[in-house]
């Protein structure tokens, strides 16, 4: 009890606390305009998202679509399994909620939406290698005690029906069609650099192409758009089954827009996940993203419980 005359100062405003929650989240944007200073104001969309748990006095929950399974190129990655890139991130994450906390008292968590069964045909990755992932990534969760996390996949929607079938059910449901796509590619520099961006994972990911090096691009742009349609309805379906989040993505994002793209670990690329590369952990303590053929040249592998983990910078 604070001593009798005290005066208490004022309980933040809704508008205050929704901006203070906001601030720990800016220094970690992941930003399609990175050039351009950016404040609590320029996000109107997730200030109103945020005001709804407020006003309510409701934990605040976040849905972030990703984690979905390793890239199946071998020059990226050490296996088929979260390693320290996830582990690491998963930390920043839980510990980005307890943050949240510490200036809104109901705290926050993290729905992890697991995608990787969505588009898992599209990138050639099989449905047994997606679903160890995400077994190990839940594992790993509890493993570490991170309380404030948790994962969404397919199979909280559609149980153990066929991964194909799922993927058909959702897409036939929630899928923009491709002439819808294409349109947006050419009058959204957003949507193009997507589209961009996952053209060229897609090919650096295709491993033993008979074919020639144009028609693996070929192949791959017509992948690309597949993998936005299924992307898309993912997005339409964690919608429909968290209708009150805030809406956060692993990729960057323009002020104001919809959702707000959060960077998990330092990379010089804005585009580098964990689940595309491994981590380096350097003489002055920091991580980075590499690809496992630039880890290899500047490090050694380290191993935990047996199992590739990361690179150490020798």
């Amino acid at each position: 009890m604070p001593p009798v005359g005290t005066v208490m100062p004022p309980a933040p405003s809704v508008e205050q606390t929704c901006a203070a929650v906001l601030d720990l989240l800016l220094p970690h944007r992941r930003a399609a305009d990175p050039g351009t200073p950016a404040n609590t104001a320029d996000f109107p969309e997730q200030l109103a998202q945020l005001a709804e748990f407020v006003t309510a006095g409701d934990p605040v929950l976040f849905t972030l679509p990703g984690f979905p399974c390793k890239s199946p190129s071998p020059a990226k990655v050490l296996g088929h399994l979260p390693d320290e890139g996830e582990r690491l991130s998963l930390t920043f994450l839980d510990d980005l909620c307890a943050a949240v906390g510490e200036v809104y008292r109901p705290g926050a968590r993290i729905a992890i939406c697991s995608d990787g069964h969505i588009f898992g045909d599209l990138i050639h990755v099989p449905d047994h290698h997606i679903d160890a992932y995400a077994d190990e990534l839940a594992a790993m969760i509890s493993r570490e005690s991170l309380r404030h996390l948790s994962v969404f996949d397919l199979r909280d929607v559609l149980g153990d029906l066929p991964h194909a079938e799922k993927r058909a059910r959702v897409h036939a449901a929630y899928a923009p069609t491709v002439e819808q796509l294409r349109a947006e590619v050419r009058s959204d520099e957003g949507t193009l650099a997507l589209y961009r961006g996952i053209t060229r994972f897609l090919t650096e990911d295709t491993a033993d192409f008979a074919g020639t090096r144009s028609a693996l691009q070929r192949e791959c742009r017509r992948r690309a758009y597949g993998v936005i349609q299924r992307s898309r309805a993912w997005g339409d379906l964690i919608a429909e089954h968290h209708p009150r989040s805030v809406r956060l993505s692993i990729h960057p994002q323009r002020r104001g827009a919809a959702k707000f793209g959060i960077r998990l670990l330092d990379a010089a690329d804005a585009w580098t996940t964990p689940w595309h590369s491994t981590v380096l952990h350097r003489p002055d303590g920091s991580w980075e993203l590499l690809r496992r053929s630039e880890s290899e040249l500047v490090g050694r592998l380290v191993l935990r419980d047996g199992r590739p983990s990361h690179f150490e910078a020798v």
